[in-house]
C-alpha cells in the first residue's frame, strides 16, 4: 500500500468519525494539516469509492477479502438463505487404529 493509499484511508476514515462529509476537497486539507504529501489522483479517487458505498459497512467488511469469504459476504444482502452463508460443518475423520503385535497373531518377543 502506498502513502498515498494509506492516507486518504485514515483520511476518510477521520472524517467519517467525525460525520463530516467525506469529499475530494477535505481529504486534501487533511493530508495538507498532517504534513502528508500524496499523488493528485489519490483524494478523487478515495472520495468517488466512498460517495456510492456506505463508509461504515466498508470499514466492517474491510477483512473480508480472499477466498469465498466475498460469497458469503454478499448471499445476504441479495435475500439468500441464511444456509447459503453457513459454512458446511466439518466431517470428523476416524483416525486408523493402531494394530498390536497380537493382532497379527505373532508377537515380537515370542
Amino acid at each position: 500500500m502506498s502513502v498515498g493509499e494509506l492516507g486518504c484511508s485514515y483520511a476518510v476514515m477521520i472524517l467519517y468519525d467525525e460525520g463530516i462529509p467525506v469529499t475530494a476537497e477535505k481529504i486534501v486539507a487533511l493530508l495538507k494539516a498532517a504534513n502528508v504529501e500524496v499523488e493528485s489522483y489519490w483524494p478523487g479517487l478515495f472520495a468517488k469509492v466512498v460517495e456510492k458505498r456506505d463508509i461504515g459497512d466498508l470499514i466492517m467488511n474491510a477483512g473480508a477479502g480472499g477466498g469465498g469469504a466475498p460469497v458469503a459476504a454478499v448471499a445476504p444482502a441479495t435475500g439468500g438463505g441464511a444456509a447459503a452463508a453457513a459454512p458446511p460443518p466439518e466431517e470428523k475423520k476416524e483416525e486408523p487404529k493402531e494394530e498390536s503385535d497380537d493382532d497379527m497373531g505373532f508377537s515380537l518377543f515370542d
